[in-house]
C-alpha cells in the first residue's frame, strides 16, 4: 500500500478545500454533496451525533446561519492506497477563539471522494488531563 501518494494526495486535498468553502459559504448542496449517500455515514458534531446521510441532510436544512467563522491552523491529510484517506484540520473559531478539532475518512466512490465519517470538537478550557495535579 501507498502512503500520501501525491496524485491521490492533491485529490484529497482539493476535496478538503472544497469542504472548507462550502462550510464557510453554508452551501448546503455542496455540503450534502461532500458526504457519501449511505446509512451508514455518521458525523459526532460538537453538538449532535447524525447517523446515515438522512439525519446528515436535515440537520443542515435546519442549521440556522451555517457553522459559525473559523480559521483554519492546521490541516494533516494522510492517504492509504488509492481509494482511503483520513483528514484532521485544528481551527479556532472566530467569534469565540475556542480551539475545535475535525477528523474526516475520505473514501472514493464512483462519484468521486466522499466523507464516510466526521468528528468535530471543541477544546475545553482546563480539560487538558496532563496539567491535573497528582
Amino acid at each position: 500500500m501507498i502512503v500520501n501518494d501525491p496524485n491521490v494526495l492533491s485529490e484529497v486535498t482539493d476535496a478538503v478545500d472544497a469542504y472548507e468553502a462550502a462550510l464557510m459559504a453554508n452551501d448546503v448542496a455542496a455540503l450534502d454533496d461532500a458526504f457519501w449517500n449511505s446509512p451508514h455515514t455518521v458525523r459526532l458534531g460538537v453538538a449532535e451525533n447524525l447517523w446515515g446521510f438522512a439525519e446528515i441532510a436535515a440537520f443542515r436544512v435546519g442549521r440556522t446561519g451555517g457553522s459559525p467563522p473559523r480559521t483554519r491552523l492546521r490541516t494533516e491529510i494522510t492517504t492509504f492506497g488509492s481509494d482511503f484517506a483520513v483528514a484532521n484540520v485544528a481551527f479556532r473559531r472566530d467569534d469565540t477563539g475556542m480551539i475545535g478539532r475535525q477528523s474526516q475518512t475520505w473514501i472514493r466512490t464512483r462519484d468521486g471522494w466522499k466523507v464516510a465519517s466526521a468528528h468535530v470538537s471543541l477544546m475545553q478550557a482546563g480539560a487538558d488531563q496532563r496539567l491535573a495535579s497528582t
